[in-house]
């Protein structure tokens, strides 16, 4: 659980030569910019560490202060106050409660829907640059999951790396270098860290990684995250409980997202286990995961081919010729699929389009059969 105890001395500790008092916590010369307007009203600039019940704790040049964000609950759930965004706040003695006035506009923010049937949108993390998606070793590899992970994480704009974590229970070298390979396979272009937290594994370069700008843990419960995150801040911050032998699964021992300060730089905010990850809004982040079949996608004969049974599909070639899994081609479709189910939740264009195209198709699939039947005649 996080402690407010825990964050005040590291306002100043490791930046004791910084011009602001957050410097630590990500302040630079561009938010100080966006929050000029509330300066001169007399609001503290904050970043967000802690959300919960309609309050949130803030880090400001006074410290850690609790603040009430009621100004700032909107309809929408995509612009609710989150861990990470930085916040224009009472002064003290302004009010009692103290209230977050405004939040400043996000750089970057990671965001999935939620398992209700109105498919919401959910931020977990504001004004991030690196999400490192957490994958625990202590059971089968889901490259579909991670797959879903690496999709929302492009799409957030933030970079992501990959951690395989309890490196430690795969004490053959060989063995560990074929699992980073298939991982590696799904993820062009990211960074792919075996670590383990009990021999120090791997924790070296992901220091490297997490040391500037804002990082999110994400993972499954069981994944190693709290246990990571306390390897990076260099203390007991979070909770840590074992994993269920049966399945590798665990507790939820995180239950809000916590943001840290670093002792090497940088800010990491820790996540609670997530049991589903629903795409929001992700196409170009599919795109990017699945970036090889976009690539022979453009080397189709038509460019609105559906990679099935059309003449001249490079992928359909790639699949006959082994160079393309049929695994990956399923699951970049089934993303695909999820994904505009999501957005023609909220677009009527949309949906009227996708109703257009089915029955296009089935005029099609109608009278072909028809034309096959004039011909048995």
């Amino acid at each position: 659980m996080f402690h407010a105890s825990l964050h005040p001395s590291s306002l100043s500790s490791d930046s004791s030569d910084a011009r602001h008092p957050l410097a630590a916590h990500g302040w630079d010369e561009g938010w100080e910019a966006e929050f000029a307007p509330y300066a001169r009203q007399g609001l503290l600039p904050g970043r967000v560490v802690r959300v919960d019940r309609g309050q949130c704790d803030v880090a400001t040049a006074e410290g850690i202060v609790r603040a009430d964000t009621a100004f700032v609950t909107p309809h929408d759930p995509l612009r609710v106050v989150c861990t990470g965004d930085w916040a224009a706040v009472d002064p003290e003695g302004v009010s009692d409660p103290r209230y977050v006035r405004t939040l400043l506009p996000r750089r970057t923010a990671f965001a999935r829907s939620t398992s209700s049937k109105r498919s919401e949108g959910q931020v977990l993390a504001a004004n991030v640059d690196h999400v490192v998606i957490t994958v625990s070793l202590a059971v089968e590899l889901d490259l579909g999951r991670i797959e879903r992970f690496l999709a929302l994480a492009w799409e957030s704009g933030a970079q992501p790396t990959v951690v395989l974590s309890k490196a430690d229970l795969v004490p053959d070298a060989t063995g560990l270098s074929y699992l980073v390979e298939d991982v590696e396979t799904v993820a062009p272009g990211v960074r792919v860290v075996p670590l383990s937290s009990a021999t120090g594994e791997g924790l070296d370069e992901l220091s490297a990684v997490v040391a500037g700008g804002t990082t999110v843990l994400l993972g499954v419960s069981g994944a190693g995250k709290s246990t990571l995150a306390n390897a990076l801040v260099g203390t007991d911050v979070m909770t840590v409980q074992a994993a269920r032998d049966v399945d590798g699964k665990g507790r939820h021992t995180t239950t809000t997202r916590n943001l840290f300060v670093l002792p090497g730089g940088g800010v990491l905010i820790d996540t609670p286990g997530l049991r589903g990850v629903g795409l929001w809004d992700a196409e170009t982040g599919v795109g990017q995961v699945f970036s090889e079949i976009e690539a022979l996608a453009a080397e189709c004969r038509f460019h609105d081919c559906a990679h099935e049974a059309e003449p001249g599909c490079a992928v359909a070639a790639a699949i006959e010729d082994g160079s393309l899994p049929v695994r990956r081609m399923e699951s970049y479709r089934k993303l695909l699929r999820e994904n505009q189910r999501i957005v023609a939740k909220t677009d009527a264009r949309l949906r009227t389009e996708i109703l257009k195209d089915w029955k296009r198709k089935g005029a099609e699939g109608r009278a072909a059969m028809e034309a096959k039947r004039g011909r048995a005649r």
